[in-house]
């Protein structure tokens, strides 16, 4: 027990918090209260989804992740000063984007948030090597678990918080109130000390973009690579969709805006919460290849309760209830995946390789959820949500191979 209580208890785990809120933060702004701010100023909900796509950063931020692997700011180090020149350029970009009128400067107001998301990507790709270097391999499973909770935990303040000051504020000053949480990751970058590495500042381009994919290759060869990539499109793409139009359908359900920030989202982040952390302590005992089975199937079923909500009358407590189950198999899912994904990758070339891994894992909350919109327009609600359900089967078809039940998992800890 002692070695399983040290996996928990420890500062290390507290500095993945704070790497989850400043991650979290510029995202959920994208997925959640850009919508609502759209959906309020008169746009359609085809644009709406089209808007997906200014999330293009995350899927693109491999190529230059390399730079960020090779080169350090002249202050803080290689990760910290990275990370500090992304988080001021985050609280700008989310102050600005409020300034304008949504029906009368859409496209402005899409390049903004296409700048947010390359800000907001860039932090991610030095955020995740940090804590790759940080962590030991047997505290990847939780510490990255803590990491998607405290990323859920941001969604409280673009997803909640200023969703109710929307309604009393000008949402000008909603923005910036909205980018000054962002102070949150500037200090903890400025506590924390530079993680050691074994990759030496150098100006190397080929060391710089060949060498990262050439060492997976090595370890792994091109068929698990091949499959591997494949795994981490497909395992969350039917959650990520059912979940990319989340406020407009509380909306288009009939809900106002102060019962989506007071219900909606707290039912979403608590249950991610528990879901999350409880996955995180699964893990440890289970190990991180039987927690993607036993959490995907959760995942998959919980899609199901969004359908359910379609077809009944706006009633609150329902509207908790199905959220609250769907988050609680989101999160738990995220945790496994999170954690796997940070297994794959090496210490020397962490920034490139997480970045390569987490991209294709936010293709589908790119290019998938930008036809929610139009899916929406032409079935409804209630068969788009079966429509996800099924379209996360597919996933799960490959963790025989990616993530055997019966693989012994070096992410285990024994008591």
């Amino acid at each position: 027990m002692t070695r399983l209580r040290q996996a928990i208890l420890n500062r290390r785990m507290l500095i993945c918090a704070f790497t989850g809120f400043s991650s979290g933060m510029p995202l959920y702004v994208l997925l959640q209260l850009v919508p609502a701010w759209l959906s309020e100023g008169g746009v359609t909900i085809e644009d709406i989804g089209l808007f997906a796509l200014v999330g293009i950063p995350y899927t693109w931020k491999f190529l230059w992740a390399p730079a960020m692997d090779r080169w350090a700011p002249p202050f803080l180090g290689r990760r910290r000063g990275w990370m500090l020149l992304c988080q001021v350029a985050l609280f700008a970009c989310i102050g600005v984007l409020g300034m304008y009128q949504p029906a009368q400067s859409t496209w402005l107001i899409a390049w903004l948030a296409a700048l947010l998301a390359f800000f907001s990507a860039s932090q991610d790709v030095a955020l995740d090597a940090y804590r790759r270097e940080l962590l030991p391999d047997e505290e990847l499973g939780l510490g990255n678990a803590i990491h998607v909770q405290a990323y859920r935990i941001a969604s409280l303040v673009p997803g909640s918080l200023s969703l109710i000051l929307a309604d009393i504020l000008p949402w000008s000053s909603v923005f910036w109130i909205t980018g000054a949480f962002m102070a949150a990751g500037i200090a903890m970058t400025l506590a924390v000390a530079e993680p050691q590495s074994d990759l030496p500042a150098g100006t190397d381009w080929r060391e710089a973009v060949v060498a990262p994919f050439a060492e997976y290759v090595r370890r792994r060869g091109w068929s698990a690579l091949l499959l591997t990539l494949a795994f981490m499109f497909l395992y969350k793409i039917g959650d990520n969709m059912a979940t990319a139009l989340a406020t407009p359908f509380y909306l288009a359900m009939g809900f106002s805006m102060t019962q989506i920030g007071l219900i909606a989202k707290h039912a979403a982040l608590w249950p991610a919460i528990a879901g999350g952390l409880l996955g995180g302590v699964i893990m440890i005992r289970l190990g991180i290849n039987r927690s993607l089975w036993l959490f995907g199937v959760v995942q998959v079923v919980s899609i199901l309760g969004f359908a359910l909500l379609a077809n009944q009358p706006p009633l609150e407590w329902l509207l908790a209830l199905v959220i609250g189950f769907e988050y609680l198999g989101v999160g738990m899912g995220t945790a496994a995946f999170t954690a796997f994904i940070a297994r794959e990758t090496s210490r020397t070339y962490a920034a490139t390789q997480f970045a390569l891994f987490t991209a294709l894992a936010a293709l589908p909350r790119t290019f998938a959820n930008a036809s929610t919109g139009f899916i929406v327009a032409h079935i409804g609600w209630s068969d788009f949500f079966l429509v996800c359900a099924l379209v996360a089967l597919p996933g799960m078809t490959l963790l025989p191979w990616v993530a055997p039940w019966r693989s012994p998992d070096d992410s285990q800890v024994r008591p």
